[in-house]
């Protein structure tokens, strides 16, 4: 199989092409390093299966020619971190939205199947947990930057299913809930990858608000093994899918369980959203996926616990010197 993997250099993608790879088959991948960095992939640099294009996903020459070449497109280009996303809200829509149009368009008239990966963000402020796919969303208003990223996958996502209906594409969706792991950092505002690196570094972990909202995490590994079993079930196709872990946490909590695993002397601190993100930032209590179609749909559970999770990244960040 051909391969196509836009965002390829980046934390998630660059496990992907890694999967199939070992697998034997061909990848390309597509990344203008904005997010993503060519360490995550520069082992794979010279393997005659690879083949890397360090260029915008919407660059519509480059896409048609791999994308006629593929046998299946995964589209995980994108903006991403909240901090990055408040921070450059005109960039972050631009880089979401433009290049699904392209891609989209030309796996139409190709017709290659295609696999986006959206996110949890698209639940908003919904307090019925779990969030199940079908659920009506509550979001925030249009002048709080936060909410451009989870309005912008909203429109990829009705844009796939309209394509779906208008020309029988066949189109995965797979919203995404904060998936973490080695090649993760703490750049844009990740949670996981911060705390543990100050936790290596004896440093306070910087806890938002009073640290009583809750996260599900889920690692990599599993969410890559989710990624490849959605795009190979045929009756997954026009679906939209939620992929992670159930296992939920708070932030502080979180914050006692890294210190503790990283065997740290770092103590935790609280800021306020506004200190950290600006005026008007909302966030949401608690975020945590129904997992019963991934279950149905693709026999699909997280495997790794969180503490697993969390020593994987310890481990990870050791041994990389990045952060």
């Amino acid at each position: 199989m051909n391969y196509l993997i836009t965002g390829g250099a980046g934390f998630i993608g660059s496990h992907l092409a890694e999967y199939y790879l070992r697998r034997g088959d061909r990848v390309s991948i597509v990344d203008d390093l904005s997010t993503g960095a060519w360490q995550n992939v520069a082992q794979l640099d010279g393997d005659p299966n690879f083949k890397a294009y360090i260029s915008d996903a919407a660059d519509l020459a480059l896409m048609e020619r791999e994308i006629r070449e593929a046998d299946f497109v995964f589209h995980l280009a994108s903006s991403v971190g909240v901090k990055l996303i408040v921070s450059q809200p005109v960039e972050s829509i631009r880089r979401i939205v433009r290049p699904t149009e392209t891609i989209v368009d030309l796996c139409a008239k190709y017709r290659k199947p295609v696999l986006l990966t959206s996110t949890s963000e698209t639940y908003g402020k919904s307090e019925a947990t779990p969030f199940r796919e079908d659920m009506d969303v509550t979001l925030g208003p249009s002048c709080k930057n936060r909410w451009a990223y989870a309005i912008a996958k909203l429109l990829d996502e009705f844009y796939l299913l309209a394509m779906r209906d208008q020309t029988s594409l066949p189109v995965f969706i797979v919203r995404l809930f904060n998936v973490v792991g080695p090649r993760q950092t703490g750049s844009y505002g990740m949670v996981l990858p911060r705390f543990v690196s100050a936790a290596l570094k004896g440093e306070p972990l910087q806890v938002c608000g009073t640290g009583e909202q809750t996260r599900c995490f889920s690692s990599v590994f599993d969410i890559v093994e989710g990624l490849a079993r959605v795009g190979s079930t045929p009756e997954a196709a026009g679906e939209v899918v939620n992929l992670g872990s159930d296992e939920e946490i708070s932030i502080v909590d979180l914050a006692k369980r890294v210190i503790a695993l990283c065997d740290s002397s770092s103590t935790i601190v609280y800021k306020s959203y506004d200190e950290v993100y600006g005026p008007n930032f909302d966030d949401m209590r608690r975020r945590v996926p129904s997992l019963e179609k991934a279950r149905r749909l693709i026999g699909w559970d997280p495997k790794r616990s969180l503490d697993e999770i969390i020593v994987e990244t310890r481990d990870w960040l050791k041994t990389s010197g990045r952060d």
